[in-house]
């Protein structure tokens, strides 16, 4: 094992204070609370009675209660796997910590989160290294938005250096002076991996680079670092600008339950120059000591005898109601799709001030790469903001705005860059409110142009949207031009209460939404649903179901003339804007008349939301002897090439034959 880098060989202080342990008593009792609750779930891990792991902060104690004594009550936290004391520190809940890492009913979070995802009032932990600071960030900017004078803390350990999410956030952080502080915990270890191997540079170093002013302190000089990070916060609030605060230390203990590839002689020094340790050597015998020992040992067990006696949760878990099969006329007024969004963006605005923009380019004079923005920033200025590009980054803001009681607008300016903003939507959005026992609401609203057809080649032109599916706690819409995109932003902002994806085919932004039916077709009609199925049923029987997915309900209606007068096949065509859930239940009166299914989608065919349209009518129809077939773009990346783009993607022709093959292919 390689020496540890010097500068975290401190010149120490005296650890024991000569004015002795009056003085300090509330700042040892938390850290030595802290110590011993965690020494207990060690225990527990042992003995078979806790669940998953256990990362304990042995030896960083004081970090925790250092900042929790210098924050304010309506100031927010946000810490990591690594937070029982930064918990502790803050609330010293040792019944509601130990019941929730023992995954009982009575745990802060009745069980659901576990060591790692702990949540009380203004406090929030999540176990992704990175993507907890531009969610604090979102926090502190809701925290100015509104003029609550408080501020966000994040907690990171060195290892979260590593971490581009970290870097994105700082750079918006200083920028937008936000009052964010940003607690490094350096302990010289990656879960095991030395910082001699991975990190390169200076720590603080790293801050400045983006203007944000650094403090340097230690737990071993723990009387100073207690007063640094008071002088440290109070800097934040009162200039209302970021702050980056290093504090070197020691984790005693594994990474995590007992996995330690350290060699003793290398962490038994840092064992016996510990403040605790020395403290209980030179106190061990004080009756002041003993009595606040034996007052934290009874507390320990007290909480885990009531864990032990509490009875799980129930999640009560229920079938979601079927799709409705209730059918309503449609109507809307003929709008140009863009002109449509940009006025539901705008009305939002106007109406609510909780409401907040965000996105690459999206101010005027550019106002978005398609235009939907163009205009707001003018009258908003304060609420519609350009963004670096830093979509992971500017995704987690939107989070931390939304648990801070906004409803942010998160614009990606393609779809295909969703995926570097993935983890804001699998590990923290769609995350929260269950993992933190429905304590929290995430009214977040991702928008972003899905789809080819531009001549924008492999990284501009995808589909993507089958990977952000099927995440419980969420929801994915997406326009067509046979319903109003005014009238489903309006209804999202009126209801919203989950994560929410929209997807915004680029194809349909000049075109017109419209409600007026084709000839030869029943008026258009809506299911009887907040985000309602279209359905353009023929005036004859059908003889063929069809659901198309969003943009391609312009290619999918052409297809639907051709067909009829060309093959006098009747297709009755469905267009949902609610992709995830989706219930099939809603095609099951036009599937006993047609016996024909054609799924049509721009994405690629492989585990894709029409392979998921097609096993739920095998599951519900079974045997009856549904006809069923998909049309999905080519299982090839999409060229730039107009003529090998249309070769790609689906299209009128494309549509036409694979309803025929439908057609033609036997029946049971």
């Amino acid at each position: 094992m390689a020496e540890g880098p010097e500068y975290i060989n401190v010149a120490i202080e005296p650890m024991v204070p000569d004015d002795g342990l009056d003085c300090h008593l509330d700042t040892i009792r938390t850290a030595l609370l802290i110590r011993r609750t965690e020494q207990r779930l060690l225990q527990l891990f042992s003995e078979g009675k806790l669940f998953g792991t256990v990362h304990t902060c042995i030896g960083q104690e004081f970090v925790g209660v250092a900042v929790a004594q210098a924050l304010q009550e309506h100031d927010c936290v946000f810490s990591n796997h690594r937070g029982h004391g930064h918990y502790l520190a803050r609330f010293g809940d040792v019944e509601g910590l130990i019941g929730e890492v023992m995954g009982k009913a009575c745990g802060v979070c009745a069980g659901r989160g576990g060591s790692q995802h702990l949540q009380r009032d203004t406090y929030f932990s999540n176990g992704i290294q990175g993507g907890i600071v531009p969610v604090t960030a979102g926090l502190a900017l809701a925290n100015k938005c509104r003029n609550t004078g408080a501020i966000a803390a994040c907690f990171i350990g060195d290892g979260t250096l590593g971490q581009g999410a970290l870097y994105e956030t700082m750079n918006m952080a200083s920028k937008w002076d936000l009052p964010l502080l940003i607690v490094c915990e350096n302990n010289l270890f990656a879960q095991s991996t030395s910082q001699t191997q991975t990190l390169a540079g200076d720590i603080t170093a790293r801050a400045e680079a983006f203007g944000i002013e650094t403090a340097h302190s230690n737990t071993w000089q723990w009387t100073s670092l207690m007063d640094e990070m008071a002088a440290t916060v109070d800097k934040v609030r009162s200039s209302s600008r970021p702050m980056f605060h290093r504090v070197d230390t020691f984790r005693l203990m594994a990474h995590s339950k007992g996995d330690d590839n350290r060699p003793r002689d290398y962490v038994e020094p840092y064992e016996s120059r510990d403040p605790l340790n020395t403290m209980c050597e030179v106190w061990g015998e004080d009756p002041r000591w003993k009595a606040m020992s034996d007052e934290i040992d009874e507390m320990v067990e007290a909480a885990v005898a009531k864990a032990e006696a509490s009875a799980f949760d129930d999640l009560k878990l229920t079938t979601p109601p079927p799709a409705s099969t209730g059918w309503e006329p449609l109507q809307f007024d003929r709008a140009r799709v863009v002109q449509s969004i940009s006025g539901a963006l705008g009305e939002a605005l106007e109406n609510r001030d909780d409401v907040f923009v965000l996105g690459e380019d999206i101010e005027s004079p550019y106002g978005g790469a398609f235009k939907a923005t163009m205009g707001l920033s003018l009258d908003y200025p304060d609420r519609v903001r350009n963004t670096p590009i830093s979509e992971l980054g500017i995704a987690g803001i939107g989070n931390g705005l939304a648990l801070g009681g906004m409803i942010p607008v998160v614009e990606f300016m393609f779809g295909d860059f969703t995926m570097l903003a993935s983890d804001q939507w699998v590990n923290h959005a769609s995350k929260f409110r269950f993992m933190f026992n429905d304590k929290v609401r995430m009214p977040v609203i991702y928008r972003t142009p899905m789809g080819g057809k531009r001549g924008y080649a492999s990284t501009h032109s995808q589909s993507l949207e089958k990977h952000l599916l099927g995440l419980p706690d969420t929801q994915v819409l997406c326009l067509h031009h046979r319903y109003s995109p005014a009238q489903l932003y309006s209804d999202l902002f009126a209801t919203i209460d989950l994560p929410t994806l929209v997807i915004e085919n680029k194809i349909l932004y000049g075109k017109y939404a419209t409600s007026e039916p084709l000839p030869g077709f029943s008026l258009l009609k809506q299911t009887d649903e907040r985000f309602p199925v279209v359905r353009l049923k023929p005036e004859v029987p059908a003889d063929i179901t069809m659901v198309v997915i969003g943009g391609l309900s312009l290619d999918a209606e052409e297809a639907v003339v051709r067909l009829f007068e060309e093959e006098e096949v009747a297709v009755d065509l469905f267009m949902p804007t609610q992709l995830y859930p989706f219930d099939v239940g809603v095609l099951s009166e036009s599937l006993e008349t047609s016996r024909r299914l054609l799924v049509v989608e721009e994405g690629q065919g492989f585990v894709s939301l029409a392979s998921e349209i097609l096993a739920q009518v095998a599951e519900r129809h079974g045997q009856s002897g549904i006809v069923c077939k998909r049309l999905n773009a080519a299982p090839v990346p999409i060229p730039a090439a107009r003529p090998l783009e249309e070769q790609c993607l689906p299209g009128v022709d494309d549509i036409v034959a694979r309803t025929m093959e439908v057609m033609n292919a036997p029946g049971q």
